[in-house]
This record gives structure tokens, C-alpha cells and sequence, in this order.
């Protein structure tokens, strides 16, 4: 989970406390990025928010761990940035295993952290939004290029004109749908999963206020607890699978197979090589099955959403480009049972 960095603001020392900074933060009434801005000290860098030359710098570091994540979920990968594509404020990170979507109009603000500890200096480059919260964070390894952190933090260095200000945003209210028969009409139709988020705007729709437009025959409510069916059951039978967890600034997108699946407290996580993924049940509100036609057919995705409607994480199977779903995760996600029903996996054992 996101304890690589411990920063504080004074008069504590930058190392003082053993809470994580989103937990610190909220005590103290302040967002993260606040919290970071407000150290006064060497290990806290707030950077120039040059965000293409920044993004466009970040290959130089080598090997990274990549963290993506939301009130509910993280999400950890081991990489390299690499294809880089950046197309006015959005823009595409292809390097596998490092497979990102960026959405750089919601990146505001950028730190370079780097923290003293008796294990040596944990290092990072850390974004986020006009609200204070984390989009990404980058941390460095053990076989990451200092250097070149080091070059990164003073090339886009420079001494702040005043304190950060940060803006919540406001709270969106359910967007009005249009015409529900013509929503279910052109999304019959669809011929790629790329079409849906155009055709959600055209229909004036929020992603989770489609599912409600949708039949029975392309979405179903899935029982609390459908993640955790889910990873054990493609777990144990060796199936692989994608899961995108975002926000508002970022997505990132694992693809493979996970095999260590645990447990702790309200978490359940995958701590595999390469990949972790800490999430948090207790706050998924509601899950659903989903099925959206393509050219190459039905293609079947896990959505978690949260108290306020927002989406958290999806789960999808691996499958080759124009090719159809494997059967086999059409079968997992059939198996996950319905809302109000009991699954049987997730019940204690005598």
C-alpha cells in the first residue's frame, strides 16, 4: 500500500511519524499535496508543473514503481515508462508492463520527494490534482538512475511564488438521462468498447447511471465480495486477467495472472512480482457484470463503484486485440453470484 513515503510538516522531523501521508493529512485538516508543500526542508522539492516535460523526462529513472489510486483502491506496477503519446492534455504510456492513460489537465502540482531512512533514501516524483489528491506516484528502486532523479528535481525546480492553493471539486449530481430506449438502441450497436464514452455524453449519462439504462441481458448486480470471488477464482485457475484502477488524472492498467491473494483487515490484495493491488471491500458500495457488445462479441468486465457512484476499479479478461473474450473468464464471471445471493466461497470454514 502507499507507506513508501512518511512526510510531515514541522516542527516534527520530516521522518517523525509512522502514518501514512493520506491518514496524516486528513488529521491535520490539510490535503496531501498541503501537507508535502508545507515541509520545510530539502527533502521536499515542489517542482516546476511543466507536466509534458515532466512525463516526457520520466523514462530517464529506469526502473520505477508505478502507483495509481483511488479512495478505495491501489494500485502498484514495476516498470519502465516507455511510448510515450501525448496528444494535447491526454496521453498513452504502452511500455509493458507499465500501461497507463493520462489526463494531464488534472495534473497541478508536482513534488519530488526524497526521504532519509536507515534502509537509504526512499525517492519519488508525486502528482496531483487541482484538489490536493494523488494521481500517480512514482517511485524509485533499488535499480533506478539517481541521476537522473536528481537532474529531474533541479531542471524543474524553482522557488515557489507563494503556498499552494488547492480547489475541491465540486460534487457532480447524476446526470440526466436523455432517452433510455435510444441509449439501449445505440448501445446495441456498439462495434467497440471505445465507442461508449462518446456515446455516454451524447445520452447526457454518467458511467454508473448507464448501467441503470441498460437490459438485463448486459449488466447484472454482483454480491458483496465479487473482487475477492473474483481474484481468488482467476487466481486458482491460473487465468489471466486486466484490472484498471483510476482517478481523475491517471489510469493504469495491469494485465496477467495473479497467484498471491490475502487478506488484511479490510483489505484484499494481490502482492505478486511486479504487481500489488490493496482493496478496499468494505467501501465498494455495489458491483456489477457487465457485457458490451463489440465486433468480435460480448465482452464481459467487473465494475466496483463506490458510495458517491464513482467508478473504482474494473476487472476485464486478457484477450488478444479483435479476438473474442476467452471462455474461461466469461464462465469466472458468470459464477459470481448474483446481489442478494450468498457465495459460498466467502463464507467461513468450520
Amino acid at each position: 500500500m502507499d507507506t513508501l513515503e512518511t512526510p510531515n510538516t514541522p516542527p516534527l522531523p520530516f521522518h517523525a511519524s509512522a502514518k501514512r501521508p493520506r491518514d496524516l493529512a486528513r488529521e491535520l485538516g490539510l490535503s496531501e499535496a498541503e501537507l508535502l508543500d508545507r515541509h520545510d526542508g530539502p527533502e521536499v522539492v515542489r517542482l516546476r508543473p511543466d507536466i509534458r516535460a515532466v512525463v516526457e523526462a520520466l523514462p530517464t529513472l529506469g526502473e520505477i514503481m508505478s502507483l495509481t489510486r483511488n479512495e478505495v483502491a491501489v494500485h502498484e506496477v514495476v516498470g519502465r515508462f516507455g511510448s510515450i503519446h501525448l496528444d494535447g492534455a491526454t496521453g498513452l504510456v504502452l511500455h509493458p508492463p507499465l500501461d497507463l492513460r493520462l489526463f494531464l489537465a488534472h495534473w497541478a502540482s508536482v513534488f519530488a520527494v526524497d526521504i532519509p531512512d536507515e534502509k537509504g533514501p526512499r525517492r519519488s516524483l508525486q502528482v496531483f490534482d487541482a484538489a490536493g489528491d494523488a494521481v500517480i506516484k512514482v517511485h524509485l528502486r533499488a535499480g533506478s538512475d539517481v541521476t537522473a532523479f536528481e537532474a529531474i528535481r533541479t531542471r524543474f525546480a524553482g522557488k515557489p511564488a507563494s503556498p499552494l492553493t488547492v480547489c475541491p471539486y465540486p460534487t457532480t449530481p447524476p446526470a440526466e438521462p436523455g432517452d433510455p430506449k435510444a441509449f439501449r438502441e445505440d448501445f446495441a450497436a456498439m462495434r467497440d468498447v471505445h465507442e461508449f464514452v462518446p456515446m455516454l455524453r451524447r445520452h447526457g449519462l454518467d458511467r454508473r447511471g448507464s448501467l441503470d439504462a441498460m437490459d438485463g441481458a448486459h449488466v447484472r448486480p454482483l454480491a458483496p465480495g465479487a473482487a475477492t470471488a473474483l481474484l481468488h477464482a482467476a487466481g486458482a485457475g491460473g487465468i489471466p486477467i486486466m484490472c484498471f484502477v483510476g482517478n481523475r488524472g491517471c489510469i493504469q492498467i495491469f494485465t496477467g495472472r495473479v497467484t498471491t491473494i490475502k487478506a488484511m483487515g479490510p483489505w484484499i490484495n494481490v502482492l505478486d512480482p511486479g504487481f500489488d493491488l490493496h482493496l478496499r471491500e468494505d467501501l465498494v458500495a455495489e458491483a456489477f457484470e457487465v457485457r458490451k457488445p463489440t465486433r468480435d462479441g460480448l465482452l464481459t468486465s467487473v465494475e466496483l463503484y463506490d458510495v458517491r457512484r464513482g467508478l473504482v476499479a474494473q476487472f476485464f479478461g486478457e484477450r488478444a486485440r479483435d479476438r473474442p473474450e476467452p471462455p474461461v473468464w466469461r464462465e469466472l464471471v458468470a459464477s459470481l453470484p448474483r446481489d442478494g445471493a450468498v457465495d459460498p466461497r466467502l463464507q467461513p470454514k468450520d
